[in-house]
């Protein structure tokens, strides 16, 4: 991929910059990402380790009508998959890319919009007491999703908006309007809820991130037992429970998404895509 970003950057053979505000020039600009695009797609193919699964058959013209027709609209990227799949792990290295770049990229998690849950926590005495007693804390109703909703609207239409946050000290608690996140060009939105019904629609760009079963377990029992100072035995337990919540509220997504990601791909060469993402779409004439 290196290779790709350097024969970009030392070119002459480079386009005009388009007049985005026209058709035409959206036009042209839509036909020089879909040839790059599929560039990327070409040469990730012939990878020992590749990071597209699976891509969309009907992407490409979708995200290109979109692009053409409605260039004003902030462009929403949501990206799921099961717990411990490495979609956490991939936000961090979008961000530290946009950081590198000075990308207008903003990024936020679903999981800020927990239900506040605090007194049924006090009502048990713990959250774990309370998931063993049938709450289902993954289960689209344990989400605000009628906020997540309007404010990814707003987001989308421009406007900055305070988002909640859900402390995850054990308390439950959610914190209304807690943080501001600001309407870039891009918003990348990670979590299980991105895919859910009310909201999996407003997304341009759908992504399920995909990791073996067993590397996924590894991770999480280690999160669970050095991060959460959680015992082997209570995280085993969480464990189950996660594991069929997954195969319940987001494995069916993964067939409605643009593209699958190995969520155990090589980070550097995750990080080499998105710089040549960069470059193609900064590096005209």
């Amino acid at each position: 991929m290196k290779l790709l970003i350097d024969k970009e950057l030392n070119s002459n053979d480079k386009i005009l910059k388009p007049d985005f505000n026209s058709r035409s020039g959206r036009e042209l600009l839509v036909f020089y990402l879909q040839t790059k695009f599929r560039q990327i797609l070409a040469f990730d193919k012939k990878c020992d380790n590749p990071i597209f699964l699976n891509v969309n058959p009907n992407f490409i013209a979708h995200f290109s009508k979109r692009l053409i027709n409605n260039p004003n609209k902030r462009l929403l990227i949501g990206i799921t998959g099961e717990s411990a799949c490495g979609k956490s792990t991939i936000c961090k290295e979008i961000k530290k890319i946009i950081e590198q770049f000075n990308m207008p990229v903003s990024i936020l998690s679903t999981d800020n919009y927990f239900n506040d849950i605090s007194e049924l926590i006090k009502k048990f005495g713990t959250f774990d007491n309370l998931r063993d007693n049938g709450y289902d804390v993954d289960a689209p109703t344990s989400f605000q999703l009628d906020i997540l909703e309007q404010d990814l609207k707003l987001l989308s239409e421009g406007e900055n908006v305070m988002i909640p946050m859900y402390l995850p000290n054990g308390t439950g608690v959610s914190v209304p309007k807690a943080r501001e996140i600001l309407s870039r060009k891009i918003i990348v939105v990670e979590g299980i809820a991105t895919m859910y019904e009310q909201v999996k629609n407003l997304f341009d760009v759908k992504i399920y991130v995909e990791t073996d079963n067993d590397i996924r377990k590894n991770r999480f029992i280690s999160r669970a037992k050095e991060e959460r100072n959680q015992s082997l035995e209570n995280a085993l337990k969480h464990w189950d429970y996660i594991t069929h919540a997954g195969e319940k509220y987001v494995r069916p997504f993964r067939s409605e998404s643009d593209f699958v990601l190995n969520g155990n791909a090589d980070l550097n060469y995750f990080a080499e895509i998105l710089e040549y993402i960069h470059a193609i779409t900064n590096n005209f004439q």
